[in-house]
């Protein structure tokens, strides 16, 4: 298999499952254009009973995966020494306190010429040496918590892979998005489809109008900066 490669190192590899059949993915890898790896990481750890974690120093709850056993699979997947991987790849840790995951990264990582690891993490995260010695940097999906890198990961790897060029059936889906140049990084506009009217709300005018030159000024003009919208409650 050939394409952009990804390779992601986890606990909980079936948590990709689903991810990696379905469309654009499926498709993309099908045609050589992206090759995405899921690595058990208890699968290559040197310690008994596929041993990956261990009480931190210091005290406290949870448990923290060890930078050895990070190491060993580091190696073992790579045939070069732990330190070394990042030299010829990037490695990220996917953390709450890393580099926030956005629009540009995406297209840093689908675009670049250097192969992706994700390093998903459990419990308490990795001993922070497995940063220090083996990361490229750090990775966040947002400023909350989850149970593992997982969720994270799948974000990231969704992200990136549509903007692969030919994974998706029309190039132009990825061209005119939100947080795309085009929209000068603001939200896409509102899209409507059939019925034309329903429960009092009609299809705004202009966008069956067939003046092509209208709809494109509609939409750059309902285009709108990120953010809270005001609809619903929390």
């Amino acid at each position: 298999m050939g394409g952009r490669r990804f390779d992601v190192l986890t606990l909980v590899p079936e948590a990709f499952d689903w991810f990696l059949r379905q469309h654009p993915v499926a498709d993309a890898q099908a045609a050589g254009l992206v090759d995405i790896r899921i690595h058990q990481m208890r699968d290559h750890s040197p310690l008994k009973h596929r041993q990956v974690d261990d009480t931190p120093f210091g005290g406290g709850p949870g448990m923290v995966i060890r930078v050895d056993v990070v190491a060993a699979v580091l190696e073992q997947l790579f045939g070069v020494p732990a330190e070394a991987v990042r030299q010829e790849r990037q490695v990220l840790v996917m953390a709450p306190g890393g580099r926030p995951f956005d629009d540009g990264v995406a297209t840093q990582l689908a675009l670049g010429p250097e192969e992706v690891v994700l390093l998903c993490g459990r419990y308490e995260g990795f001993d922070a040496r497995v940063v220090q010695l083996f990361a490229s940097g750090e990775l966040s999906v947002g400023p909350y918590v989850l149970a593992g890198g997982e969720v994270a990961a799948l974000a990231v790897l969704e992200a990136v892979v549509r903007k692969i060029p030919g994974a998706l059936g029309n190039e132009r889906s990825v061209l005119e998005e939100s947080f795309s140049q085009e929209l000068g990084g603001a939200v896409e506009y509102p899209h409507y489809t059939r019925p034309r009217e329903f429960r009092g709300l009609e299809v705004p005018e202009v966008l069956v109008s067939g003046d092509h030159a209208a709809i494109a000024r509609w939409r750059r003009e309902h285009a709108r900066a990120s953010g809270w919208s005001g609809w619903g409650r929390l």
